[in-house]
């Protein structure tokens, strides 16, 4: 049931990103935010509320994705990913936190649990992120799995 309800909400999103201006990392943004919605709204409810909330996710998820993908730098991006890897092996509870001085951007990665996934058994934990772009905080929720060569995957944004 999931997959039914999955696979139309991700088509939506990338029908979504026809609406921005071509920036790629407005683009990616909406992509990613609204693959993120669905993924928190199909975890509300059941039967059509459950696909009401996971549309709704979706069209939220989307919107901020867009937001935070307008105001990302180049340096912002790599300060993010340098703090999304120093939480793979932080302590769960530590926040890690990221800034660039030259756009003002900033944000916190802190792994809040950690696991063995039951379908594959990868190690895999859980973030909570929080971007401040241009003085609007966005969080976010998302789950990164390590890899057999030692990487991470996210598998829920």
């Amino acid at each position: 049931m999931r997959f039914k309800v999955f696979v139309p909400l991700v088509a939506a999103a990338f029908v979504l990103t026809a609406c921005t201006s071509g920036n790629q990392k407005e683009t990616a943004g909406t992509v990613l935010g609204g693959v993120g919605g669905a993924v928190l709204g199909s975890q509300i409810g059941g039967g059509s509320g459950r696909l009401i909330a996971t549309a709704i996710g979706t069209l939220a998820g989307a919107v901020i994705g867009n937001q935070i993908g307008q105001g990302l730098d180049k340096v912002d991006r790599l300060e993010l990913q340098k703090a999304e890897t120093q939480a793979h092996q932080a302590p769960v509870g530590q926040t890690i936190v990221w800034n660039n001085p030259d756009s003002g951007n900033s944000g916190t990665v802190t792994p809040v649990r950690d696991g063995r996934s039951s379908t594959t058994g990868a190690y895999c934990r859980e973030y909570q992120t929080t971007v401040t772009v241009g003085g609007k905080q966005q969080d976010a929720y998302g789950t990164a799995c390590q890899q057999p060569d030692g990487s991470w995957k996210v598998i829920d944004s």
